[in-house]
């Protein structure tokens, strides 16, 4: 186990907290995966995780 002292912690965009609406209206994504992470996260969550759990639709025909 080591001590992480949080002043030298470059914290990232990885960590910023988005409102998950924000990030879906953003992102573009449709309503149905913005009901998705909503429930899956509630009203907010960081970058990392909604961008690792964000599903698209394929573009292909």
């Amino acid at each position: 186990m080591e001590r992480v002292d949080v002043e030298i912690t470059d914290l990232g965009t990885a960590s910023k907290v988005w409102s998950v609406r924000d990030f879906c209206s953003s992102h573009r994504l449709d309503n149905e995966e913005e009901r998705r992470l909503t429930t899956l996260f509630g009203q907010f969550a960081t970058t990392c995780e909604l961008v690792h759990n964000v599903r698209r639709k394929p573009k292909f025909r």
